[in-house]
């Protein structure tokens, strides 16, 4: 268990922020772990071995990332991974409701322009996705264990990579949270493999995953477990499709209705948490929550 902060504290002191040199070295590291599955294995067969199973993956993919963290740059940006659930459950929601319809839109936009340059190109779109087939002699493992995932994700993510960033003078959260989801994006790269020169249509989904979670991350103070919890739904709803298709759109749909709902009222100034706009603080510098430690609750 993460120690928690000092109670009242709201940042940390300058020489004790993880330094950007080290970091820069872990995000590499990352990169490199998650890529990995798709190349090693063929080029070094021998590493079959280790990514052909799920606990050997796992440790690649997922447990490289997380050591070269803790190593170089520690759990500071961590700390408050369970502040203000009530906040952030509600800036998690209504979030990842507004960019999933943001991502439905560009996603259709595309495809009309495919439509127009290419529509045979559309046909790549059938495939089915490799890592739900990959899961169908077993899908309620899958379904249940997509909320480990979830959480593993979402420390790796937007705990350490997006926010190491959190609080820093002069860094609009805009910028790293577009860089942090692109990159996100970026590393599922079987998406391109099996859809082709028709996964633009595709990416936009997961940028904007990412980029939700971002902007929920940094609203809501740091807090990791609602976005943990959305991104394990959002996997769990995919799995779900092996069981049932209706059930699988009802849970995902359903909960971006509620979380469009949830927008829509707080756009329309029904606060409960005082949410801040959009995009405040993209273009010009506002006070960013507390980037470490609990400190006060949000008035």
């Amino acid at each position: 268990m993460i120690a928690p902060a000092v109670p009242g504290s709201t940042d940390v002191a300058p020489g004790s922020r993880p330094r950007v040199g080290p970091y820069a070295v872990a995000v590499v590291a990352t990169v490199l772990a998650v890529v990995s599955q798709y190349w090693l294995p063929e080029t070094v067969p021998a590493t079959r071995v280790v990514y052909g199973s799920l606990v050997g993956s796992l440790a690649v993919v997922y447990g490289l990332p997380i050591l070269a963290f803790l190593l170089l740059v520690g759990v500071e940006p961590l700390r408050p991974f369970a502040r203000s659930m009530g906040r952030a459950s509600w800036e998690g929601l209504r979030w990842y409701g507004l960019l999933s319809v943001v991502a439905l839109f560009v996603s259709v936009a595309l495809v009309l322009v495919y439509e127009a340059v290419d529509p045979a190109a559309l046909d790549l779109l059938t495939r089915p996705n490799p890592v739900v087939e990959s899961a169908r002699a077993d899908p309620g493992f899958w379904i249940a264990f997509s909320f480990a995932v979830g959480a593993l994700e979402e420390t790796i993510f937007r705990g350490w990579l997006f926010g190491f960033w959190r609080g820093r003078p002069g860094v609009p959260w805009i910028v790293p949270a577009i860089g942090s989801s692109a990159l996100f994006a970026g590393v599922h790269l079987y998406y391109g493999f099996t859809y082709g020169i028709a996964s633009p249509i595709v990416y936009p989904d997961l940028f904007f995953l990412g980029l939700a979670f971002a902007a929920a991350v940094h609203y809501s103070g740091g807090n990791l477990v609602v976005v943990a919890l959305l991104h394990g739904a959002n996997d769990a709803a995919s799995f779900l499709s092996l069981v049932s298709t209706p059930a699988s759109l009802a849970v995902h749909w359903g909960i971006v209705g509620v979380g469009a709902l949830i927008a829509v009222v707080d756009y329309a100034g029904i606060r409960p948490f005082r949410s801040p706009g959009p995009f405040a603080g993209t273009l010009a510098p506002t006070p960013p929550p507390p980037p470490y430690g609990p400190g006060p609750p949000p008035s």
